[in-house]
This record gives structure tokens, sequence and C-alpha cells, in this order.
């Protein structure tokens, strides 16, 4: 049995009328419970919930507390290389784009990985285009012995692997994967994904789990906001992550809540996504997933990643570069996958998070822990 299996029982028609037709008493009703159904997560993410979300995030604020204490831990992402034979209509390392294409050799991945190291930040996350002949899985463990050196935490967000590809590079030293499936819409992640590996949908969707599966300590999902309904797209996240808590217990599950933003070559967002909509989004996950992990990264400015520290946050992501090189080199930043918001410091954001009255985590685990 997989996700599919749960995925498969379940309309998004079906569930997009649960949750335009839930009134406001459905939502009352919900507010006071401790353990929420499916069908309560769905009413959560209704219209009709909008009125709450100050009663949302006062529990959310709580139950987050209570989980995870007043932290947030910081991660930067180290971009490896943009060349990508995927053509997602709403991504900037899309194959038909005219950027520059950059692929970082061992002395670049070097002296990207000491300069993230040096601004204190000890979780890496290594992203690549979809280029599996590029940015092969020899190339990738290369790169993961060198940030080694540098990192107790090493992350990955590349092409899918299988079970193998997964313990090969966790072997190495990677211990969590991130990947978002975009979409839970069938039919519109086949139109946004014309061409490439990637339109393979069930294989995408059930790559968290072969992740799991492979032994990664963390495994990170989410739907890209703006490509579909929000709120179905993230009722499905959320039926997702459950999962994968449920079935594989010894992983921790985070859900990302990234939203499009500007790219070259793409016009953004395919729907509007407001800061209310990414508030609702957050809340009511944590209101249904207590132990979950949540993660908003420099897609989102900075007052708003300010106000969003106390309503659930766990993971944030702090000083980005979203090009190969964009630490050290200086490429052209058309080579950026896409644009971000938060151009803050590491430092300026760790003020940040203590001025709130939370502790910023740079370091929360050492392979030294692995009991071989």
């Amino acid at each position: 049995m997989s996700f599919y299996d749960i995925y498969k029982e379940y309309s998004w028609e079906e569930i997009k009328d649960f949750i335009y037709t839930r009134r406001e008493n459905d939502v009352i009703d919900i507010l006071f419970k401790e353990n929420l159904s499916v069908e309560d997560f769905a009413t959560l993410l209704s219209p009709a919930a909008e009125k709450f979300l100050e009663d949302m995030a006062q529990k959310a604020h709580k139950i987050t507390v209570m989980r995870f204490g007043k932290t947030i831990k910081l991660y930067a992402p180290l971009y490896l290389s943009n060349v990508c034979q995927n053509a997602c209509t709403y991504c900037g390392f899309n194959v038909f784009h005219k950027i520059p294409r950059i692929t970082l050799k061992k002395d670049e991945i070097e002296r990207e990985a000491k300069a993230v190291a040096d601004t204190g930040i000890k979780h890496i996350l290594l992203l690549t285009g979809e280029a599996p002949n590029v940015a092969t899985l020899e190339y990738l463990k290369g790169a993961v012995s060198i940030c080694n050196k540098y990192f107790s935490s090493i992350g990955i967000e590349i092409y899918p692997l299988d079970i193998n590809g997964y313990k090969e590079l966790i072997d190495v030293g990677v211990d969590y994967l991130t990947i978002y499936q975009e979409t839970y819409n069938r039919e519109t992640y086949d139109k946004i994904h014309p061409k490439g590996k990637k339109k393979d949908f069930l294989w995408r969707l059930e790559t968290p789990e072969r992740g799991a599966i492979a032994g990664m300590r963390t495994v990170g999902i989410g739907a890209l906001m703006g490509l579909e309904d929000f709120r179905v797209d993230e009722f499905f996240v959320g039926l997702h992550a459950k999962y994968l808590m449920k079935k594989y217990w010894k992983t921790h599950i985070t859900v990302s809540f990234p939203r499009m933003r500007k790219a070259p070559g793409v016009k953004t967002p395919f729907v509007e996504i407001s800061d209310k909509n990414l508030v609702q989004s957050m809340l009511a996950m944590r209101l249904f997933l207590h132990d979950v992990g949540i993660v908003i990264s420099t897609r989102e400015p900075a007052n708003l990643r300010d106000n969003l520290i106390p309503l659930g946050v766990t993971q944030m992501s702090a000083g980005s570069k979203t090009e190969p090189g964009g630490y050290t080199l200086k490429e052209d930043e058309n080579a950026e996958q896409f644009h971000i918001e938060d151009n803050r410091t590491v430092d300026e954001i760790i003020n940040v998070i203590r001025s709130k009255g939370y502790d910023p985590v740079l370091k929360d685990w050492d392979r030294a822990f692995v009991i071989s």
C-alpha cells in the first residue's frame, strides 16, 4: 500500500465542494476539538474559517510551543546546478528558457559551502534542476562529501530517485529530503508538466515514501501555492503528511507553503494567493497535525515572515540565493529558479527571531548521533 491508494479514495471536485459549503457553525464546533478528522481539516481550510483566524492562531501558537518550544531552526539552500530536462511552465529552470546554465565544479561547491557555513548555519539544502545526466548520483555524492566538512545536516531537493539511490546518498551524509508534488490535481499537473520525467505524476507522488523507506531522518513535502485552488491542494498535502507520519513514524515530516514568485520566462502566479490564504493554510495544518514541522522560506517578504514566527513555524531559510554560485560567484540573476523576497542577512534574521522571544537554532543534529 502507498499513499496513492489513499489519494484515489478522494475526488478533487468532491473535496472542493465540501470545503466551499462549510458554514461558520461548522468551524466553531471544530475549534474546541483537540484531535481533528480529515473533514475537520477541510473545514478549517474553507472560506467560512477565515473569520476565525485569530482563534486558530492562538491555538496554533499553544500547540507549537508545547510540541517544539520557542525555537526556529535555520537553514540555507545551496544550488548546485540549474540544468533541467523538464518544461515546467511555472519554473525559471524550464528547459526551453534561455538562461545561463551553470553546474558548479568541486572547487566552486567548496567556496559556496564555506560561505554559507561562515554565517553560522549548519543545515544546508542542496538543490539541482532535474537533469540526472548532469547532476549524476556520483556528482551529488561528491558534493555531499564536500559539504560534510562544513555542515552537521545535509538535505537534498533534487530529481526523484529510487530507494537505492536515496540509500547511497544517506550513506555519504544526507539526512533529509524535500520534494514538492507541486499540485495534487492530476489534470492540472499533466498540463503544467508538458515535457520531461517530471510529467510522471505517480513517480513523484510516491517519492517521499521512497525517501522514508530508505531511512531519511526528515522528509519535507508541499504544494506550490498559485498553481491550483490552494484550499484543495493543502487538503491533499495534509492528507499526505498524515499518512507519512503514521506509517513512517521514525521519520520527521515537514510541510512547506511555497508561493509562486517571479522567475525568468514565467508569468506568475496562475492563481492569486493572498497573505491571508497562506496564514490560513499554515494554521489549519498545525491544528490538524500537531507534530508536523512547518517551513517558511525566503520566498515570503520579511515583514510577513517575522509575523509568522509565533503562529506555528518551526523552520526558516535565511540569507538565501536561488542560483548556482549565488553566494560567491555572483552569477547573473537570470540563472535563478525564482526571485526571493526576504533579502536580509542571516544575522539580521537571527536578531528578529530573538526579538520575538524565540531561539534561533543553527545546529540541531550531528552525524555522531547515528548508531552504526
